[in-house]
């Protein structure tokens, strides 16, 4: 309780710029979560479904394997329904590596969207904070040349503490932001290398396929 009111004292010494700060704070974390959550559950189910579909495109009948992928909705999954589809009327190895090629490209934008706004909030944080300790500076020296010469140290010291408080939370918004766009381009970084790796892989078990017969 002592820490949250701290912090709520802080936050109201900060000035109004601390509010627009704040609403930063709020979409940055909403990003964060969300994407964690959807790469996190992409990655694992991506190599799950590989690990189990990918012994049957080594085999005559690739029946089962279409089942298992045809009705569902997870990337690599989208991606081996289309290679299959093409597989029964191509006869060339490019002609299965395109449709592949294109069903990830497809699915690029669902895995990168949202992402780069942390890295845009992280340095509107900044520079909000850096604005409103600018203006919270200008109001205080302002403020001096009415005050009463006892007061004017008082006043300088609370105006310097108020703008202050600005710059430090748009940096502890800002700091976070930018560490969790890094470890999230990571992730789709790496959810995007395990698709690609299913393709190449996709393309070889089936034009190696007895089932097919793809040059």
């Amino acid at each position: 309780m002592e820490a949250m009111a701290g912090f709520v004292e802080f936050f109201n010494n900060g000035g109004h710029f601390m509010y627009p700060i704040a609403l930063v704070l709020a979409f940055s974390l909403a990003i964060s979560i969300e994407r964690f959550v959807f790469l996190g559950k992409s990655l694992r189910d991506n190599r799950r479904l590989w690990a189990k579909v990918s012994p049957l495109l080594g085999g005559d009948d690739l029946s089962e394997a279409q089942a298992m992928v045809g009705k569902s909705k997870i990337a690599v999954a989208r991606i081996i329904n289309e290679g299959l589809g093409q597989a029964t009327t191509a006869r060339r190895r490019s002609e299965l590596e395109m449709a592949t090629e294109d069903s990830l490209v497809s699915i690029l934008p669902t895995i990168e969207r949202r992402t780069h706004y942390l890295a845009t909030f992280s340095n509107a944080a900044t520079l909000l904070g850096l604005l409103g300790t600018v203006l919270g500076l200008i109001g205080a020296f302002g403020a001096l040349g009415s005050a009463d010469p006892v007061e004017k140290a008082n006043l300088l010291s609370a105006g310097i503490s108020e703008a202050m408080s600005c710059t430090a939370f748009g940096l502890m918004v800002a700091i976070p932001s930018l560490f969790a766009h890094a470890y999230l381009q990571s992730q789709a970084e790496e959810l995007v290398n395990t698709l690609e790796s299913a393709c190449v892989r996709f393309v070889s078990l089936v034009s190696s396929n007895g089932a097919v017969h793809i040059k």
